[in-house]
């Protein structure tokens, strides 16, 4: 049973107060490309741009649990208190393992934001999901993760707070470029746990 959680404080109030955004950003590190390979997921806290700790789990290749994955990571840490937004490196983790964006954010009761650096090829990704046995039910939870917002040069999906919260809160989190410090991090460290030094792009 998910435990009682206190209401997130408006990303854009602490945004616009000066105050620091903590975030938990995940990235799913390199896997192999067999049926049903474990996925790593590398998960990355941070005040603002500032490291903070790390997390790292497992979801399945082309599988249906990431989002009780991500749920279990983010309300088992001990950083759960001092949280106040979820940032996902894209809706799927380990190939076509679907996040459900409301469920998550229900769940960890915090504002959940699906961050990509272009907007998606809604009808090729419908496509190469549709080929799938389940593939009907896994486009659902593509499509409840809701429009896809371009804003303030962040493309992204949110639920549980604003387009406007989304927007404040990635630039709040951002050092540099379009990358958010928490995915960005995600992505570089998971790549070198794995592989034993950091990809070229994050």
């Amino acid at each position: 049973m998910a435990r009682a959680l206190r209401p997130p404080t408006s990303l854009r109030s602490r945004a616009a107060d000066g105050r620091r955004i903590a975030a938990l950003g995940f990235d799913d590190a390199p896997f192999e490309k067999v049926p049903d390979a474990a996925v790593p997921l590398c998960g990355i806290v941070t005040s603002g741009t500032r490291f903070e700790g790390m997390l790292w789990g497992r979801a399945t290749r082309d599988g249906t649990d990431a989002t009780d994955a991500l749920a279990a990571l983010a309300l088992d840490s001990k950083f759960r208190p001092q949280l106040h937004v979820v940032l996902l490196d894209g809706i799927t983790v380990g190939g076509l393992n679907v996040v459900d964006l409301p469920a998550l954010a229900q769940r960890v009761g915090l504002p959940c934001l699906s961050v990509m650096r272009r907007p998606p090829n809604r009808d090729r990704m419908r496509l190469v999901v549709e080929r799938l046995a389940d593939g009907a039910e896994r486009w659902e939870r593509i499509e409840r993760a809701g429009p896809v917002h371009e804003r303030g040069g962040f493309v992204f999906q949110i639920a549980g707070a604003t387009p406007e919260d989304g927007e404040a809160a990635l630039k709040a989190l951002t050092d540099r470029g379009r990358v958010p410090e928490p995915l960005r991090l995600a992505h570089l460290i998971g790549s070198a746990v794995i592989t034993g030094q950091s990809s070229k792009r994050a």
